[in-house]
């Protein structure tokens, strides 16, 4: 509790902070105050049983390890002798001896030691050793914690301290953290003594004779003063002399009537407080002297003490007594204890490596990264992250077991390593760069350059021996060499003059089958070849096919070629004159003029009408179309 109604009267001193400004602090911590208030949140069964409050005390500590707030548990010694009657009311014991606690004198002279196996002493072992566990070293105080806490915050050796009972400030406290909220728009609760001292007035020693006057753990105060008839006494005093007019002189409530029938008697008392002033009257039987010493002068640890300077170093980071603790209070795996802390543990480590950077700056020296003796905890940049609506990146470690990749807030990177971020973002952009140049893929462009040089080979090497085939076949090649060069990237329409870029339909897989079905009919007039070689050449003119025509006549037999004849037809631009007949065995096209060719023959001849078959040729163009032949099958196996 501390002092009567004293957080009211610092209420115009209070101060909202953001949870930040705990960043880089080494705080105390009561610890029976941060107990109390996560146990009172939930008394029911089921949140003693699941521990929620160590659950809690957990979470909270983890965000201020984050913070690199470095923490100092404190614990409650032994029951000061002027606190027994209050911890007796506590407990709901009111015995004769309770009763005789409160008159003057009566207060024992041996403080009382506290019951260690009760259930919220259990509590507090439970905090110690998870606290050890992350790092936190605890103190055992000899009474107060409170107190213990006031005097390390007094000697400097904290930044200030965490705890709920107002009489921190009596104890010599500076600067005192009563709540902390964390999550998203964390904030602490903060109250500094520098700034008592200028709103109000009141310095340590105004705290302590408020004490007195309006009652505390140690005394249950003087009866007829309130908060604000308290409060103007002691401005009316002063801080220097309040104490010494207490201790000389006592202090009673009286009451001077102003009005004017009140007459001239001090002790005259007035029915309306309000138009009342308080004074002070001779009252030298000391009963306040034991309240004001024990706050000027409690019983704590010295700064110099051996248990002080224990808890004041560097304690490591147990990982294994830590999984071992979590498992056995909240049944977690290791695996999950390892995701609620190592992130937390390697941000504190990237933010004391950035206020070692900022020291080195701060006396004029500005290492490079590499420079530094300790390395930096960060390995790399992964990406960038957005994390409610801040800027963060996820960066991978370096040297921290259990730990690969964790995300951090964007403006603790740039101040630690500036120079990370800047490599990231010029790998970022060379990755880019790459990635427009690689559009062209240069394995397509290779394989297209190989097909264009074949093209060119084998349309030399059929006009040097043929020229009135060349018109046909060219067509030919080049639609096939263009519709190639675009199938490198995607499906294309053979079918259609300019074939479009798109995905196979179902047109297109029914015009791939004609095609197969045509390379089949090639095989079978290659078998009739020695029956149309024997046609004479009237014949021969009789079954002269129209090329640029898809319905030309014809039996049957001769459906599937010419239809894969009109298919290749339509994609080239010649002249050509058919002569229908209805033959069964071959056919033959005119190309130019007076240059025929026997399509049904598997060596197609090339002349006149009146010469169409010649040995010497017949050798070359069966090479010939054998090689054309296999090239076709080759661009259509590379197609589908």
């Amino acid at each position: 509790m501390g002092v009567k109604n004293l957080w009211d009267i610092l209420e115009s001193c209070k101060k909202k902070l953001p949870l930040h400004h705990l960043q880089n602090k080494k705080v105390c911590v009561d610890l029976s105050c941060w107990l109390v208030q996560m146990y009172s949140a939930n008394r029911s069964p089921a949140f003693a049983k699941d521990k929620v409050y160590l659950k809690n005390l957990f979470h909270r500590i983890r965000a201020l390890l984050a913070l690199n707030c470095t923490l100092l548990f404190v614990t409650d010694g032994a029951i000061p002798s002027l606190k027994l009657a209050t911890y007796r009311r506590r407990l709901g014991s009111i015995s004769h001896a309770a009763k005789e606690s409160d008159q003057p004198n009566s207060h024992p002279s041996i403080s009382l030691r506290r019951n260690k196996g009760s259930e919220f002493s259990c509590m507090i072992k439970e905090a110690k050793r998870l606290g050890m566990a992350l790092g936190i070293p605890c103190l055992d105080g000899l009474e107060e914690a409170e107190a213990q806490c006031a005097s390390l915050d007094l000697e400097s050796l904290c930044d200030g301290c965490f705890t709920s009972d107002s009489d921190a400030f009596l104890f010599g406290a500076r600067t005192v953290y009563r709540d902390v909220f964390i999550g998203e728009g964390g904030y602490v609760i903060c109250y500094e003594m520098e700034d008592i001292e200028k709103t109000l007035g009141f310095g340590r020693n105004s705290l302590i004779s408020l004490a007195v006057l309006l009652g505390s753990d140690y005394s249950n105060g003087v009866n007829g003063f309130g908060p604000e008839t308290a409060c103007r006494l002691v401005k009316s005093v002063g801080d220097n002399l309040i104490l010494d007019q207490i201790l000389s002189n006592g202090v009673k409530a009286t009451r001077k009537c102003k009005g004017k029938n009140s007459g001239n008697k001090v002790d005259d008392m007035c029915p309306k407080a309000s138009s009342c002033e308080v004074g002070m009257t001779q009252d030298s039987d000391g009963q306040f002297r034991d309240v004001i010493n024990a706050y000027l002068e409690p019983k704590c640890h010295s700064p110099d003490s051996e248990a002080v300077q224990r808890v004041c170093g560097q304690h490591p980071f147990l990982r294994p007594q830590l999984q071992k603790i979590c498992e056995e209070y909240f049944d977690w795996s290791p695996e999950k204890t390892d995701q609620y802390i190592l992130p937390k543990i390697a941000e504190r480590e990237l933010r004391r490596f950035s206020d070692l950077r900022s020291a080195s700056s701060a006396l004029g020296i500005k290492p490079l990264l590499s420079e530094i003796p300790v390395p930096c905890p960060v390995l790399a940049i992964v990406k960038q992250r957005k994390v409610h609506g801040n800027e963060c990146y996820e960066v991978s470690w370096r040297n921290i077991e259990g730990l690969q990749v964790s995300v951090v807030p964007g403006d603790l990177v740039k101040s630690a390593c500036p120079e990370k971020i800047t490599e990231f973002l010029e790998k970022k952009g060379e990755e880019k760069k790459q990635k427009r140049r690689a559009r062209p893929k240069k394995s397509g462009q290779a394989a297209v350059k190989d097909v264009d040089e074949q093209l060119q080979e084998l349309l030399l090497g059929i006009e040097a021996d043929s020229g009135g085939i060349l018109g046909a076949t060219a067509s030919v090649c080049q639609t096939l060499t263009a519709a190639y060069t675009v199938a490198v990237e995607d499906v294309v329409d053979l079918s259609s003059p300019s074939p479009p870029l798109r995905k196979l339909s179902k047109s297109q897989k029914k015009m791939a089958e004609d095609v197969n079905v045509a390379g089949m009919n090639m095989n079978k007039m290659e078998s009739e070849s020695s029956f149309s070689t024997q046609s004479s050449t009237s014949d021969v003119d009789n079954q002269l096919i129209d090329l640029s025509s898809p319905l030309a006549g014809g039996d049957n037999g001769m459906k599937g070629g010419r239809r894969a004849l009109a298919d290749i037809s339509n994609v080239g631009s010649h002249s050509t004159e058919t002569d229908g007949g209805g033959g069964g065995g071959g056919g033959v096209a005119s190309v130019g003029h007076g240059t025929t060719i026997d399509l049904s023959s598997p060596s197609p001849a090339i002349g006149d009408r009146s010469r169409v078959h010649h040995d010497d040729d017949d050798v070359i163009h069966e090479r010939k179309a054998r090689d054309l032949r296999m090239f076709l099958d080759s661009i259509r196996n590379e197609l589908y």
